[in-house]
C-alpha cells in the first residue's frame, strides 16, 4: 500500500502542480499555480510544474514555475517540454514521459491541482488522479462535479433545507427553441434586479446584473456563449457579498475548520471579474485592501450562522482539502441566503486563512497532510470481489451472415 509516512522517512515526497488547461479561467489558474508553486519551495518540496496549455498539450519544465515567464506575451516553451501521462507506469504515482531520442520521465508523489473551471475543477482531473491511485490535494470527484454545476448546487441545497435565492435554469438548446416562453417564465417567478449566470463557470465570467428585459435577453446570450447551461436567479435586496472558507476533511480525524468571513466590497451591483481580479490589483489576489473587510461588518449571530453552514455544506458535498461557501446576507431582513460552494478557491484564499491565523507555509502544509489522510483512508476499502461468476457466464449464440457460413 502507497504510504506518505514511508516517502517522509526517504524524504520530501515531490509534488506535481498543475494549472493552466482548457477553461475561460485559464489565466487565473497560472496566478494559483504560481502561489501554489513559490509556497512549496520555500517549504523545501521538490516540485513539478505542470501547466496545461489552452489546446489540452502538457508541459513541464522549471521555467514554468515563474510568473514572469507567463507575463510574456511571446512565451518561449524551449527549455520545456510536451510530456504525456503513462497510465501503465502510473499506480501510487504519476508517471509523465517525453518520448524521442532523449526520453524522460518525471514522477510525482502527489499531485497538486490548481485548476479553476471546467476541464480541472469538475472532477475530470480528479477521475485521473483515482485511477492512478495517487495521492491528490483538494476535494474528490463527487464534489468537484457536483459543486462545478451552479444549477445542481443550488438544487441540492434546495433538497436539504439550504435557503437559496430563487432561480430559473434552462439549456442552450431549449433557450434557441423557446426564446419567449423562458423570458416570460422568468419575469413571472422572478423579479428585478436580476442576476444572468453561466452555470459551469467562475470568476465571475459572463455574470451580469440586469434590471430589464432587453438587457436580460442580451445578458443570457453572453452567458450562453460560455457555456450551454445558464440560470437567471433572483437578486437580495440590502445585500452583503460574504465568503467563508473551509479547511479540513469530510469524515476525517478532525471537524472542518471555518476561516473568518469576508465581505466584499462591489461595483455596478455585483462583485465582478473586475473587482476580483484587476481593479486596484484584485479583491481575489487579497492586494485591494478597501475592497475586502476581514472580518465582515455583520451582527455576530449571522457571522456564526454562516460559519456553521459553511462548514455543513462542506460536509453535505463531502469536500476535503479545501473549499469556499458564498453567501448573501440582506443585512435589513437579517436572511443568509447560499449562493454556492467553491472547491477550489482562486489563489486558495490564502489572504483570508492568514487573516484567520493561518500562514500559507501551514496552509500548503495542511493540505498536504489532508490529502495523505484521505488516500490512506481510501485505501482501507476493498475494491476486489471474488466470485465464480465468469465459470458460468455463457456466450449468446450469434447468427452467422451468409458470407460467413
Amino acid at each position: 500500500m502507497y504510504s506518505l509516512r514511508k516517502l517522509e522517512i526517504m524524504g520530501k515526497p515531490s509534488i506535481g502542480v498543475f494549472f493552466g488547461s482548457r477553461s475561460p479561467e485559464h489565466d487565473i489558474s497560472i496566478i494559483t499555480g504560481q502561489l501554489i508553486i513559490s509556497g512549496l519551495h520555500s517549504l523545501g518540496y521538490p516540485v513539478v510544474p505542470v501547466y496545461i496549455d489552452k489546446h489540452g498539450d502538457w508541459f513541464a519544465g522549471k521555467k514554468l514555475g515563474n510568473i514572469e515567464f507567463f507575463k510574456s506575451p511571446n512565451r518561449n516553451f524551449s527549455g520545456t517540454e510536451g510530456y504525456a501521462l503513462d497510465m501503465q507506469a502510473s499506480q501510487g504515482r504519476l508517471a509523465l514521459r517525453r518520448g524521442g531520442l532523449f526520453s524522460k520521465t518525471l514522477e510525482i508523489d502527489i499531485a497538486f491541482p490548481a485548476l479553476h473551471g471546467r476541464m480541472g475543477e469538475d472532477g475530470t482531473i480528479q477521475g485521473l488522479f483515482e485511477m492512478a491511485n495517487v495521492p491528490y490535494v483538494g476535494c474528490g470527484v463527487l464534489a468537484s462535479a457536483l459543486s462545478m454545476d451552479k444549477v445542481l448546487t443550488k438544487e441540492y441545497f434546495q433538497l436539504h433545507g439550504i435557503p437559496t435565492p430563487e432561480f430559473v435554469p434552462f439549456m442552450r438548446r431549449e433557450w434557441d427553441a423557446y426564446r419567449q416562453k423562458i423570458l416570460r417564465r422568468i419575469e413571472a417567478e422572478l423579479r428585478y434586479p436580476m442576476f444572468v449566470k453561466p452555470a459551469r463557470l467562475g470568476s465571475s465570467i459572463a455574470i451580469e446584473r440586469v434590471t430589464d428585459r432587453e438587457n436580460l435577453e442580451r445578458a443570457i446570450e453572453v452567458a450562453l456563449h460560455y457555456d450551454d447551461k445558464a440560470f437567471v436567479e433572483n437578486g437580495v435586496e440590502h445585500m452583503a457579498d460574504i465568503t467563508c472558507a473551509v479547511l479540513g476533511n469530510t469524515g476525517g480525524n478532525e471537524d472542518p475548520e471555518a476561516s473568518l468571513l469576508q465581505e466584499s466590497a462591489y461595483t455596478e451591483g455585483l462583485f465582478s471579474y473586475e473587482d476580483k481580479y484587476l481593479n486596484k490589483g484584485g479583491a481575489q489576489l487579497g492586494k485591494a485592501k478597501d475592497a475586502i473587510i476581514i472580518p465582515a461588518q455583520v451582527p455576530e449571530a449571522a457571522t456564526e450562522k454562516m460559519r456553521a453552514l459553511a462548514v455543513d455544506v462542506f460536509k453535505k458535498f463531502e469536500c476535503s482539502g479545501i473549499a469556499r461557501a458564498d453567501f448573501l446576507y440582506d443585512r435589513k431582513a437579517d436572511e443568509i441566503f447560499t449562493t454556492e460552494i467553491n472547491t477550489l478557491p482562486g489563489t486558495l484564499y490564502h489572504h483570508l486563512w492568514k487573516a484567520s491565523g493561518v500562514s500559507l507555509d501551514d496552509l500548503l502544509a495542511r493540505l498536504i497532510s489532508l490529502a495523505g489522510e484521505r488516500h490512506r483512508h481510501a485505501q482501507e476499502v476493498t475494491t476486489t470481489f471474488e466470485s465464480d461468476i465468469l465459470a458460468q457466464a455463457g456466450t449468446p449464440k450469434a447468427k452467422l451472415a451468409p458470407h460467413d457460413q
